[in-house]
């Protein structure tokens, strides 16, 4: 099969082509071109607009898009720009080629900032807040209001770990490796997360069988806490967890003090650790035809926290 895969040069791009290459022939479309081990071309933005430039494909993945900025110091019209206008391009290149697969990767915060309730469902009404998930929801209704006959998925994968992360999982990492004691065991929370295998996992199947289009969240089957987070990285290093319960109070004092002063712990990046959001993956393994997912939350999280260790030691 061959495969048009855009944001190719990102950490969830590096890690398909790795899942993808070997039975497959993988293009990559970015900003800037350039290439990549495993992949035979990859094309610029502007070659979309040259039918002759790329070749025949079977499937395209289309990961490109502006991520969360927890900073709070991008645009709103660039989130608009990029996660919903460049969705809008790829897909009308899509319906009038020959592919006949079509992955668009949204994002759970498309359905909702915060969870209501004690999980979230894709039966429930999208209520997105702030320009990234209003973004990635314009997209999908991009989508869904062009049908075809062909097979279009739209992902909604919760926060995503594995080789090459850099998101807040890393920044946890960091704290506990330098031996700081965690300040927020107080916060009880459960977060669905998603192994970057089983989302590769997922991937290969939509391309390979007849699944049927629709909106799929994506996670790991087990939802865990920032606390056990801590004690999966201090296993992987060999050391003692050491969780201090402050008070709650003190702690939203700080954050609101980190974002005047552009610390580590903000209020947004507090909300997001300390959140509960436990996401549902029974519509896609159902439509999958599976019981669980292949890797075990644990499991990938401790992969995820030796390639850290790893790289880090090289």
């Amino acid at each position: 099969m061959k495969i048009l895969i855009t944001g190719i040069h990102g950490f969830v791009g590096h890690n398909l082509v790795e899942a993808l290459k070997l039975n497959n022939e993988i293009f990559g479309l970015s900003q800037s071109g350039g290439s990549m081990p495993g992949v035979t071309r990859i094309f610029t933005w502007g070659d979309l607009a040259h039918d002759d430039r790329l070749p025949a494909i079977d499937a395209i993945i289309h990961l490109a898009g502006k991520a969360h900025d927890t900073k709070n110091e991008t645009e709103a019209q660039v989130y608009y720009d990029v996660n919903t206008g460049l969705t809008q391009c790829i897909y009308d290149y899509f319906l009038k080629s020959d592919a006949n697969k079509f992955v668009y990767f949204s994002s759970v915060k498309a359905a909702a900032d915060a969870v209501a309730g004690d999980i979230l469902t894709e039966e429930m009404p999208a209520r997105p807040v702030g320009p990234y998930g209003k973004s990635k929801f314009m997209a999908e209704k991009y989508i869904l209001s062009h049908p075809t006959a062909k097979d279009v998925y739209i992902l909604r994968p919760c926060m995503i770990h594995g080789p090459g992360n850099k998101g807040n999982l890393n920044l946890l990492y960091k704290v506990v490796k330098l031996g700081l004691p965690w300040p927020l065991g107080a916060f009880e929370n459960r977060r669905s997360m998603l192994s970057v295998d089983n989302l590769s996992f997922v991937i290969g199947q939509l391309l390979r069988r007849p699944v049927a289009s629709g909106i799929y969240q994506v996670c790991d089957d087990d939802a865990l806490s920032t606390n056990e987070l801590i004690g999966v990285i201090c296993t992987s290093l060999g050391r003692h967890a050491h969780i201090w319960k402050l008070n709650r109070s003190l702690m939203r004092s700080t954050a609101r003090l980190g974002d005047f002063l552009h610390l580590p712990l903000n209020t947004e990046r507090l909300r997001k650790l300390t959140e509960n959001y436990v996401v549902s993956n029974q519509k896609i393994k159902t439509a999958l035809g599976i019981e669980k997912m292949p890797v075990k939350a644990v499991g990938g999280l401790k992969k995820t926290i030796d390639c850290f260790i790893s790289h880090r030691n090289d």
